[in-house]
C-alpha cells in the first residue's frame, strides 16, 4: 500500500517554477509518509506533477514509483495505492500483444493496460486501488476508484489546478487550498458524521473520487465516468448452487488476497467472518509449511467490567482462544487500556483529517500500531456483515418503516448537546431527510419484487453506500497510519455482485442471521464458530475511561477558546454529564452510545482547533 498526491493544468507550465513545484510534491509526500514509510518519489513535467510514498509488499526492488513508460517518443505516468489481485493473467494477456516489462509490480501492468486499452482497461482490474494516470496523448490526468472504495482517492480544484490526494491532508499542501466548513460540511459532521456523503470530502470544495468511477481531467474540465455498477436481476441459482458459488468466490478471494512478498497475518475475533478467513489463509500456508499469524483485540479490564446486551452477547476471549487452537495459529492477544485509547482520540483525528468513529476508531488505531511492527499485511473480516445481512437492521420491524438511515433512526440523540440557535441554522432532519432519499432513489430496483424484499434490497444499497464505506474508511486510515495494509476479502467486488442479488430467504435460511455465509464456512470452521451469534468489535466498559471523557469534555465547556463551543449549549453538557450514561442506546451503528459521544465532541473540537477550520455559514 501507498499514498499517491499530485497535481494537473492543461495550460500551466509547471516546470517554469519548477523550484517551487517540487517543494510542492515533496512537502504532499511529507503529509502522507505514514500511509508509505519505505520509499519516496516525485516527477514534474509542464502539465503534470506526480508524488508517491511507498509499503513495500510486492516487488521489493524495482516496484520505486512513479512508473514511466515512453513509447513513440511520448511518456506516460502513474502513481497507484493498492493491490492487483490478478496481476499474472492480466501481465500474461499483455505480453501476448508483443507488450515487455521492465518490473515484476503490478503498477507497471496497470499502466501498461492503460496504454493498450484506454480508459476501459479498469474493467479488467481485481483489486483495491487508487490510481492517478499521466497521459501525454491526449493531455489529460485520469483518476481512478476501485468498485467498493477500499482506498481512499480525494480531489480539489485550485483556480482550475486539479489537486489530488489519497488523504485530505495532501490537498492541503498545495498554495491556496484551504480548509473551510460550510452548513453542508457542519451538517455532515453533526448530521450524519462520522459517516459522509459519497463523493464528498466534508471540507468545502473536497470531493472523492466516487467507489466504482474514474475522472477525466483535461483542459475542457472534469468528466466523471462509472465504470461499475450493480445490477438487479431474479437469482436463478438453487439453495444448493448458491452454496456452492458464495463458497468458492470467498475462498478465491481469500487466496488470491494473500499475494505478497512479506508475511501476512489476519485479524482474528472468534466470529464466523474473520474465523473464516483466517481458517483459509491456515490452511493456504500449511501447504507452505508456514503458520499463519493472528491478532485479537480487547480492552483492559473488559473481564471485569463487560455487561452483555443485545448488541454485544458475548466477550470475544473464549471463541478467539477456540480458534487459536482450531488453527494451530501464531497469536497475539492485544489490549487497550483506558488512557491510551483516549490519548489516540486525537491521533485519530490526523490519520482521517476529521472526526471519526471516536474509541472505535482509536483503539483500532492502537492495535494497527502493535500489528504493524510484527507484519506489513493483514487480512480482516470486514464487510461481511453488509454483504451478508449481518446487522439488525436488515430484519428489525423498526428498521423497515423508518425512513431514515436504519443505524441512526433517532437525531435527538446527536442533538442532545448542540445549541438551539445553532440547530436552527442548520436544519438538521431537512438535511438528512434530503440525503437519504437521494441515496435511496439510486437503488438498483428489481421490477415485480415483493415489497419486503424490494426494502431489504434499499437497506442493503444504504448499508454499501454508507456504512460499509464508513468501515472501510476506518481501516484505511488506522491501518495506513501505522504502515500496515488492511485487506478485505469480502468487499471482492465479484462477491458484491453475485450476494447483491441473492434473496433473503437464502442469506437468512431458517431464521438464522447470515445462514448462507455459514453454510458455505461448514468444514473449515467448528460449529460454535460457525454459528456463534453476531457480537461487533468490542468497546470498553470501563467506568474510568467514561469518567476521564467527561473530564476533558467539561475542560473543553469552560474554555472560551475551544471552537467546539461555538455550536454547542453549556447547560445542555452540564445537563448531559450528570446524567446516567446508557451504553445500550448507540447514536451511531451498534457500538457508540454516551461515552463515544463525549469522545466525539472532544474529536471536533481537536479538529477545528488543528486544522484552523474557517467556518463559513
Amino acid at each position: 500500500m501507498c499514498g499517491i498526491s499530485g497535481f494537473f493544468h492543461a495550460r500551466q507550465d509547471f516546470t517554469q517554477k519548477e523550484p517551487f513545484y517540487r517543494t510542492i510534491l515533496d512537502s504532499m509526500n511529507q503529509a502522507l509518509k505514514r500511509r508509505g514509510p519505505d520509499d519516496r518519489g516525485t516527477f514534474l513535467c509542464p502539465h503534470f506533477g506526480l508524488a508517491h510514498v511507498r509499503l513495500s509488499i510486492v516487488d521489493l526492488v524495482t516496484g520505486h514509483q512513479p512508473i514511466l513508460k515512453t513509447r513513440h517518443g511520448r511518456t506516460w505516468g502513474i502513481v497507484y495505492n493498492g493491490e492487483l489481485y490478478n496481476t499474472g493473467e492480466l501481465r500474461q494477456e499483455l505480453k501476448n500483444l508483443g507488450h515487455d516489462f521492465t518490473t515484476s509490480s503490478d503498477t507497471e501492468v496497470i499502466l501498461t493496460a492503460y496504454m493498450e486499452f484506454g480508459p476501459e482497461f479498469v474493467k479488467k482490474l481485481n483489486g483495491i486501488f487508487a490510481i492517478a494516470i499521466m497521459d501525454p496523448v491526449h493531455d489529460r490526468l485520469l483518476l481512478y476508484r476501485d468498485r467498493a472504495g477500499v482506498k481512499p482517492l480525494f480531489y480539489t480544484d485550485a483556480d482550475g489546478t486539479v489537486v489530488f490526494a489519497s488523504e485530505i491532508k495532501g490537498l492541503l499542501c498545495f498554495p491556496g487550498v484551504k480548509p473551510e466548513a460550510d452548513r453542508d460540511s457542519l451538517n455532515q459532521i453533526f448530521g450524519i458524521g462520522p459517516a459522509r456523503t459519497g463523493g464528498r470530502g466534508v471540507f468545502r470544495g473536497f470531493c472523492e473520487v466516487l467507489p466504482g468511477h474514474f475522472l477525466v481531467c483535461s483542459g475542457d474540465g472534469i468528466r466523471q465516468e462509472r465504470y461499475w455498477k450493480l445490477e438487479s436481476r431474479p437469482h436463478t441459482d438453487s439453495y444448493e448452487k448458491t452454496i456452492e458459488k458464495t463458497a468458492f468466490l470467498i475462498e478465491d478471494a481469500v487466496r488470491r488476497q494473500m499475494v505478497s512478498d512479506v508475511p501476512v497475518c489476519t485479524f482474528l475475533s472468534g466470529g464466523v467472518d474473520s474465523s473464516l478467513v483466517s481458517s483459509i489463509c491456515a490452511r493456504e500456508l500449511k501447504k507452505k509449511n508456514r503458520q499463519l499469524a493472528t491478532f485479537s483485540f480487547d480492552f483492559a479490564g473488559n473481564r471485569e467490567n463487560f455487561k452483555s446486551s443485545a448488541f454485544q452477547p458475548s466477550q470475544d476471549r473464549p471463541f478467539v482462544e477456540q480458534m487459536v487452537s482450531f488453527l494451530d495459529s501464531d497469536h497475539h492477544y492485544l489490549e487497550c487500556d483506558t488512557l491510551t485509547q483516549a490519548e489516540l482520540l486525537k491521533d485519530s483525528v490526523l490519520a482521517h483529517d476529521l472526526p471519526a468513529m471516536a474509541d472505535v476508531d482509536s483503539s483500532m488505531l492502537y492495535f494497527c500500531s502493535r500489528v504493524s511492527p510484527l507484519c506489513k499485511v493483514a487480512l480482516t473480516g470486514e464487510c461481511a456483515d453488509e454483504i451478508f445481512g449481518g446487522y439488525p437492521w436488515f430484519h428489525k420491524e423498526e428498521c423497515f418503516n423508518a425512513h431514515t438511515f436504519p443505524w441512526t433512526m433517532d437525531l435527538k440523540a446527536r442533538q442532545v448537546l448542540l445549541d438551539d440557535g445553532f440547530l436552527k441554522e442548520l436544519n438538521m432532519e431537512e438535511y438528512v431527510e434530503k440525503t437519504y432519499e437521494a441515496s435511496l432513489a439510486q437503488t438498483p430496483v428489481l421490477d415485480g419484487e415483493p415489497a419486503t424484499e424490494a426494502r431489504r434490497r434499499e437497506i442493503s444499497w444504504l448499508n454499501l453506500c454508507w456504512f460499509m464505506q464508513t468501515l472501510l474508511n476506518r481501516m484505511d486510515r488506522t491501518s495506513m497510519y501505522s504502515g500496515l495494509e488492511a485487506r478485505v476479502p469480502f468487499a471482492d467486488h465479484r462477491i458484491i455482485e453475485y450476494l447483491w442479488n441473492v434473496p433473503w430467504e437464502m442469506k437468512a435460511k431458517d431464521g438464522t442471521v447470515k445462514n448462507l455465509l455459514r453454510q458455505a464456512g461448514r468444514g473449515m470452521l467448528p460449529d460454535t464458530i460457525l454459528f456463534r451469534k453476531k457480537s461487533p468489535y468490542p468497546k470498553t466498559y470501563d467506568r474510568a475511561y467514561e469518567a476521564l471523557l467527561a473530564k476533558r469534555v467539561r475542560r473543553i465547556a469552560q474554555d472560551s477558546s475551544s471552537p467546539v463551543m461555538r455550536f454547542l449549549d453549556k447547560e445542555k453538557i452540564k445537563t448531559f454529564l450528570s446524567s446516567p450514561s446508557d451504553y445500550r442506546k448507540p447514536w451511531y451503528g451498534q457500538l457508540m452510545a454516551a461515552p463515544q459521544m463525549m469522545a466525539y465532541v472532544i474529536q471536533t473540537d481537536f479538529w477545528l482547533r488543528e486544522y484552523k477550520v474557517e467556518i463559513i455559514m
